[in-house]
């Protein structure tokens, strides 16, 4: 992995969201882009034109009032604190300063990027919205790269949880992680499903081990008994220092495990980073 991108809102940084994205890029080896969403489109005004005789409305933002003016001195003031936190973590950090609908530049964005990292109640909405929002779940839905959920506080990673149902989904994740992260390879990692009859079911457990074997040296399958989306909340509530990864979330090849509503309240609850690949 070599390019991270950060949404950032160009106006509410999140300090989280940048510690853990460097901490990634050192990790890595790899450089973190800020991508400074300012939400232009919810500041427009009509404005009245004429143009051979012809009027007619067009919305624009009025870069002469005073109201701009700051929004526009905070932002610079914000992007020159992210260049200045990059260089203390030893991280090299490039901006890129997008302005329209922050979902829609993030997404164009993610084409050629390696790996989204947000923080989950990141908003350009007035209202609260509380986590996931509206914004994180269209990145999530429609970006074009892996997308972490940047944990509120980050202390270590200790253990990478990968939670597999069987599904295509839940492979190519872990595929992704794998691919993107080599550093961790002597990192504990888990494995677990969770079925009502709480054993392994299929015949997959053996090449399943076999491609593990080739890329981990600590690994383990597990199995829990019960329900799937209480059970695994269970089990991940117990833990501490880890990476979560799963499958799709919103796509027509969602996880098994979740459906968007079950990922929405893991998002909301869970203070560990959560790695989302689409399938």
């Amino acid at each position: 992995m070599r390019k991270i991108l950060l949404g950032v809102d160009a106006v509410n940084p999140d300090m989280d969201a940048l510690d853990f994205a460097c901490y990634l890029a050192r990790l890595t080896k790899s450089k973190v882009t800020g991508v400074f969403l300012e939400n232009l489109v919810a500041a427009e005004i009509p404005v009245v034109k004429q143009m051979q005789g012809i009027v007619s409305i067009d919305w624009q933002v009025d870069e002469k009032s005073p109201g701009n003016a700051i929004k526009m001195g905070l932002v610079e003031k914000n992007i020159s604190f992210f260049k200045e936190a990059c260089l203390r973590r030893s991280v090299t950090g490039r901006v890129h300063r997008d302005k329209g609908v922050p979902a829609n530049e993030l997404i164009e964005e993610s084409r050629f990027a390696d790996v989204i990292v947000v923080n989950s109640d990141t908003s350009f909405n007035k209202r609260y919205e509380g986590a996931p929002t509206e914004f994180v779940r269209d990145i999530l839905k429609k970006a074009e790269c892996p997308v972490i959920i940047a944990p509120g506080k980050f202390d270590a990673m200790d253990e990478i949880i990968f939670t597999y149902d069987k599904s295509a989904s839940s492979v190519f994740a872990i595929k992704q992680f794998t691919y993107l992260f080599p550093e961790l390879q002597n990192r504990k990692v888990s494995v677990v499903q969770v079925n009502a009859k709480g054993e392994w079911h299929g015949s997959d457990k053996r090449k399943f081990e076999e491609w593990l074997n080739d890329h981990y040296t600590d690994f383990h399958f597990e199995v829990e008994k019960g329900d799937s989306d209480a059970k695994l909340f269970e089990y991940l509530f117990k833990r501490k220092n880890i990476m979560i990864v799963m499958g799709a979330y919103g796509r027509n090849a969602v996880s098994h495990f979740f459906k968007p509503s079950h990922a929405d309240l893991l998002l909301t609850t869970v203070t560990q980073p959560i790695f989302i690949a689409h399938f």
